[in-house]
């Protein structure tokens, strides 16, 4: 990463803001998160694996680390680079995993606040769809992609939670409600899954921390310190439309009645580099997806 890159990454959380490394495939502009970007590089010469999914050219090494390369125009669809001396690979890293991803062009980092990114619609959105988010500024728009699930789709086995269930064993059923902030339609499925395997059947999903947040207050109004009665702990990511996990976590801990509520945040970002982010603003436990096993015993911990 460059050191005008570094000097640009947002230094304080809670902001509700982020920026985005701008990038583009054929004429379609799109964006990932800085933090999950850990250098720019020029093209090199993967080596081939056999029997691989279509749309990984191989693996690189890079500085004695073996890193996957996924031609992401291929995964979406689009026709190969008219121009491949500009290609370039965003080396990027989340879910405790380092991936490249080939891509047309890369041309500058935007910082926006997460009120500006605005969830897909119906049209655009589906189960099988990889959009997150649209970002509309004056002159132009820019698609966030969901990399979690690109990563799963080519590579199933990321997803596979069965031996975290079998891990848990024999689980009691619990009567405690989780609410869970997710924007991501895979994960939401992976958690509604899980979860009550291993004893949490209560469970109410929100597609970004804004909606989250909103029904919270709600239930302080109503209930007041005898909010436990209808939620007993929160499960983040930190990444969502309108209003991200950071953001949200810190305005439930600043919060009178609220900030006695567990969250825990659960997101591919979690990371050596970034936990203080996590820690700042309040957040009870940080777990790093997709370590489902952990996250059954610190709701456990931090609801019984």
């Amino acid at each position: 990463m460059d050191n005008n890159k570094q000097n640009s990454i947002l230094l304080t959380s809670g902001t509700n803001e982020v920026e985005i490394v701008e990038f583009s495939i054929g004429n379609t502009i799109m964006g990932i998160n800085v933090i999950k970007v850990k250098e720019i590089i020029n093209p090199l010469a993967p080596v081939k694996l056999p029997n691989a999914h279509p749309c990984l050219e191989g693996i690189i090494q890079l500085r004695k680390e073996i890193i996957p390369v996924i031609d992401l125009g291929k995964f979406l669809g689009f026709q190969p680079s008219p121009n491949p001396q500009q290609d370039k690979f965003i080396v990027s890293e989340f879910n405790q995993n380092k991936y490249a991803f080939h891509v047309h062009t890369v041309s500058r980092i935007h910082r926006i606040s997460w009120e500006q990114i605005e969830k897909p619609s119906e049209i655009t959105q589906s189960d099988q769809s990889s959009l997150i988010g649209i970002i509309k500024l004056a002159e132009k728009m820019i698609l966030l992609l969901d990399f979690e699930k690109i990563m799963v789709d080519i590579s199933p086995s990321l997803a596979n939670q069965s031996d975290a269930i079998r891990a848990m064993g024999e689980r009691t059923v619990s009567s405690k409600h989780v609410m869970i902030a997710e924007d991501s339609p895979m994960l939401r499925k992976l958690l509604l899954d899980y979860l009550p395997q291993v004893g949490y059947p209560n469970l109410t999903f929100y597609t970004d921390g804004k909606q989250a947040l909103e029904r919270l207050l709600k239930i302080a109004d109503e209930h007041g310190e005898n909010f436990s009665d209808v939620v007993n702990i929160l499960i983040t990511d930190i990444e969502m439309p309108q209003m991200d996990g950071h953001y949200l976590t810190k305005t439930i801990k600043q919060h009178p009645i609220l900030n006695r509520l567990p969250v825990v945040i659960f997101s591919s970002l979690i990371t050596d580099d970034l936990r203080h982010k996590g820690v700042s603003v309040g957040a009870n436990e940080q777990i790093s997806k997709p370590e489902y096993e952990n996250l059954s015993h610190i709701i456990d911990q931090l609801i019984l």
